[in-house]
């Protein structure tokens, strides 16, 4: 066997650039594989995140369309929240899985001042003290404000590090006054830095009391949309069916339908909503109640079908370095078809000929496999089109068996053929 990887070495290294053009190619097509399979993973990694920072079992519910709305309502074109829907969904004798319901209410063209200074935050909304829960959010300074606050009107404020830098330069803001749209609100708050969900700033955003924001900003009446945090993530169908219930007997006429797509949960939904779901169906209810993880199973299905796109994608370069896998033996082949001759008549068998070629092809596929999973694994360190790559770890083992199963497939036929010849015929050749 030493002698026989000491021949197949010696036949690689008698061709130095045209077996390492063929090593390159299957070290491009190993790399390939494993970054592109790293970045569908990171991206469904990166989704899952987004989900996540929403907030913690969540539910949340939007208007929906209706068929002109003619006996919803007033007659308006969809059914509108309010604070009373909200106050209904905490009803514990029939929602017993719903743990907090904040209702949200979205202020637009919203102008921050303080001092000289003055900022548009990206996003500014009036709820509960149950929405710092909902969502997610820790404080980095000062406390939430509480349900005194929203009883009393109180204009006070909690803000996010983007305003803190941009208003204070990054000094601690609490206990300042600040204007929004002219009004004085007190800062009593900072939440901590949460990042981008993918579709909004996370800490871009202000959050006051329901009742503030509706005196001074958005007036009252409907609300934008209600956030609902489920008693656990195991409670989270439970909540959906009970929610869904009770939104069925406030809207009799029309039945709520269950979203399963991620998307804008209304036009002014921002932070609040962060990516809500919109209905996969064509059912015209009065209200869409999206599940954070029915969002959640969609977006993971469809990010695994994007990788197996990628990784077939992948596959393809693979198999084209196979292709010059079986052209670079071939060639071999032919080139030494007098050494294989003299093999033949001093004893080789067929079967130590045939060894021999094969064990050069699975050689190049050795090589090229472990240089393509260096560069595989180099490659997904590096962001690729906004996406961090996450290797998966049966990438590496997928692509570099394939890279030998494709060495020894490809490398099969002319190592046959080099064995099949007849030593006379083999001596004979120029």
């Amino acid at each position: 066997m030493i002698e026989t990887l000491r021949i197949a070495l010696g036949g690689l290294g008698a061709n130095k650039l045209r077996s390492g053009l063929t090593i390159l190619g299957l070290m491009i097509g190993v790399g390939s594989v494993i970054v592109l399979i790293s970045v569908g993973n990171g991206s469904s990694t990166a989704v899952a995140n987004q989900i996540d920072s929403l907030g913690s079992n969540l539910i949340t519910i939007s208007t929906g369309p209706t068929l002109g709305g003619l006996f919803r309502r007033g007659g308006s074109s969809s059914t509108e929240l309010t604070t009373a829907d909200a106050d209904a969904l905490e009803n514990k004798f029939q929602a017993p899985d719903v743990k907090s319901v904040s209702p949200v209410v979205n202020a637009n063209d919203v102008t921050m001042t303080y001092g000289t200074e003055t900022y548009e935050p990206e996003s500014f909304v009036g709820s509960t003290p149950s929405y710092q829960s909902a969502r997610d959010y820790t404080l980095a300074e000062g406390s939430f404000f509480t349900s005194a606050d929203v009883r009393n009107h109180a204009r006070v404020v909690v803000v996010g590090p983007t305003e803190v830098q941009e208003l204070w330069n990054g000094a601690d803001p609490v206990g300042d006054t600040v204007q929004i749209n002219g009004t004085n609100f007190e800062v009593i708050g900072v939440t901590a830095s949460k990042g981008s969900n993918g579709t909004t700033n996370e800490d871009d955003i202000g959050i006051a009391p329901l009742t503030a924001v509706e005196d001074t900003m958005t007036g009252y009446g409907s609300i934008s949309q209600i956030l609902v945090q489920a008693s656990s993530n195991n409670a989270l169908d439970a909540a959906q069916t009970e929610v869904t219930d009770i939104l069925n007997q406030l809207s009799p006429s029309s039945s709520s339908s269950v979203a399963a797509g991620s998307g804008a949960a209304s036009s002014g939904s921002t932070a609040a909503s962060g990516a809500a779901a919109s209905s996969s169906s064509t059912s015209t209810s009065a209200f869409d109640v999206a599940n954070q993880n029915t969002v959640l199973a969609a977006s993971t299905a469809s990010s695994k079908v994007f990788t197996t796109l990628l990784g077939e994608v992948a596959a393809i370069s693979l198999l084209v370095a196979g292709i010059g896998v079986m052209n670079i033996m071939l060639v071999s082949v032919t080139e030494r078809t007098r050494e294989i001759g003299i093999r033949k008549a001093v004893g080789a068998r067929r079967s130590d000929i045939m060894i021999q070629f094969i064990v050069e092809a699975v050689l190049v596929s050795l090589f090229g496999g472990l240089t393509g999973v260096a560069a595989g694994v180099i490659g997904s360190q590096f962001k690729i089109a906004g996406v961090v790559p996450v290797i998966a770890p049966y990438s590496i083992f997928l692509a570099f068996g394939a890279a030998v199963l494709v060495g020894l497939f490809f490398g099969t036929y002319p190592a046959g053929r080099a064995a099949a010849m007849r030593p006379i015929e083999a001596l004979r050749f120029e």
